[in-house]
């Protein structure tokens, strides 16, 4: 890679984890198109390994507030609906299917804002981790389902616990593309090139999340979820 690649990816990672590290979630959205295009082997098991790291030093920075029951049972869910993901694309095009979550996700942003809320119960908690399965699994995009469930909890809250649960969900999928040949030595080294911009991006969103937190919490949720969903809807129209 040459000097200019490594600026590129440190940036890029940098804003990225300063957005996942001040509402939760935004790294993968952020950084894998970008990614990608710069060179394909960063995705999946590069970004994932800095992922795991970030989201490990956000669950433990604001461990106090993690919701590890909501982990538990949104991990119940997660593991169905990677399964389920599997099933439907045996007979579902995969860019059918994310199409149609694309546009559930911004209905769901639409009734949010409507007034409607949604509480995290266990039941609306493993529907949430079925949803992130299918999702994480077809458009690598995984976190808008728990953030609209916890669109009203305390920022800390919904930092936390989604980090936890991108923790589990993470180790597996590294799991498995280690088994599978997807994770080695060049996939490791590529991992090592995000890790400093994605220190410094969780160094600033220490100053960047009490902001948030001073009831911009659910505004910025809504608005990053609403533009995940765009986006998806656009990438498979265009």
């Amino acid at each position: 890679m040459s000097i200019a690649d490594v600026v590129f990816v440190t940036v890029l990672t940098f804003v990225g984890s300063t957005l996942q590290g001040a509402i939760g979630f935004g790294m993968g959205l952020l950084a894998a198109p970008l990614l990608i295009l710069l060179d394909p082997r960063f995705v999946p098991a590069p970004i994932l390994a800095c992922t795991l790291v970030l989201t490990l030093l956000m669950a433990y920075r604001e461990r106090h507030a993690i919701d590890l029951r909501g982990i538990k049972w949104a991990m119940l869910g997660r593991v169905a609906g990677t399964v389920v993901a599997g099933g439907i694309l045996a007979i579902v095009a995969a860019d059918t299917l994310v199409l149609l979550f694309g546009i559930f996700i911004l209905a769901a942003v639409a009734m949010s804002v409507s007034g409607l809320r949604f509480v995290p119960t266990g039941r609306a908690l493993v529907a949430a981790g079925v949803l992130s399965g299918v999702l994480g699994t077809v458009a690598a995009v995984g976190g808008p389902p728990l953030a609209l469930l916890y669109q009203d909890a305390p920022g800390a809250r919904i930092r936390s616990t989604i980090s936890g649960f991108f923790v589990v969900g993470t180790i597996v999928s590294l799991a498995a593309l280690w088994v599978v040949g997807r994770f080695g030595a060049d996939e490791f080294r590529l991992a090592l090139v995000m890790l400093p911009g994605m220190l410094a991006g969780l160094a600033l969103s220490r100053r960047v999340a009490p902001y948030v937190d001073r009831g911009r919490t659910r505004p910025a949720v809504l608005t990053v979820v609403a533009l995940t969903g765009a986006a998806i809807v656009l990438r498979e129209i265009l």
